[in-house]
């Protein structure tokens, strides 16, 4: 079975048993990455697929985030997101590998001619139903606006960074799969006890949640409090669920989407 084959299988059955006994080669490393970033092989019983390893020894420490906690946060915005049923986050373990402890997440192959829901477009001419979210001009001084598809699958994943507190949701980080499905990665940063949700996705900022998503919240808030909270307990301190529950009850009572912050920067950089 190949990456594609266990791609759509993200409810603990056969990509997470890959992701935990397979055996673990590196092919190389993703150097545009901050952290140490590698691309591996995982083997067993005659299934294959390719996944990012991020092993904690690899992380770069940050003044705001605790040192050798960005894998298990990586872990647990996938369980986050299992325990949602949209599986937006590919299929995330914490696993031994050839440079010790790390997070290790499917890899997710987009189709060459998938069309991009994130970017840069011509100021003047900003694709209909697409948000525009800041306005930049290149060495030319040509005006450009960093904008978004009006998607409910970019909305979904909008509505789970507001859950984890997502503090680098650039473009580069949707994917969308070779199923049509979104996925989003990098999730390292997030979880944090203050509000520091900085995005690229904010065309719905203030506007109604949609239903499903009303709903959904509904169902994680008591998941949170029940098993759910016990297993992101390997990976958060006890502060760090206390604060996710807030969220999720803050979203709940609102109904909107968040506004961004005015004491933290509102979109990562670099924003793709």
């Amino acid at each position: 079975m190949t990456s594609s084959g266990v791609a759509h299988r993200q409810d603990g059955g056969a990509a997470l048993r890959l992701l935990r006994d397979g055996e673990l080669t590196v092919e190389g490393r993703l150097v545009d990455a901050s952290n140490t970033t590698l691309r591996g092989v995982l083997t067993l019983d005659g299934m294959s697929a390719r996944c990012v390893y991020k092993p904690v020894r690899g992380e770069r420490p940050l003044w705001d985030f605790p040192d050798g906690t960005l894998a298990g946060r990586e872990v647990a915005a996938y369980l986050v997101s299992a325990a949602t049923g949209w599986d937006l986050v590919p299929p995330t373990v914490l696993r031994d590998g050839p440079f010790g402890t790390g997070s290790c997440q499917l890899w997710i192959d987009e189709p060459a001619d998938a069309e991009p829901l994130v970017g840069f477009v011509p100021a003047d001419s900003v694709p209909p139903r697409w948000f525009p979210i800041a306005a930049a001009r290149d060495d030319d001084g040509t005006a450009y606006a960093l904008a978004h598809a009006d998607d409910p699958r970019l909305a979904r994943l909008a509505v789970l960074d507001a859950v984890i507190n997502n503090a680098d949701r650039k473009g580069g980080h949707v994917l969308v799969g070779p199923d049509d499905r979104i996925h989003g990665v990098d999730h390292g940063v997030s979880f944090h006890v203050e509000e520091k949700l900085r995005t690229v996705l904010w065309g719905w900022a203030g506007r109604s949640l949609p239903d499903d998503a009303v709903d959904m919240l509904g169902r994680l808030s008591r998941q949170v409090a029940g098993p759910l909270g016990e297993e992101l307990a390997e990976h958060l301190t006890l502060g760090e669920i206390a604060e996710l529950a807030a969220r999720i009850d803050r979203l709940c009572r609102s109904g909107r989407f968040p506004q961004p912050s005015q004491d933290w920067p509102a979109v990562p950089w670099p924003p793709i």
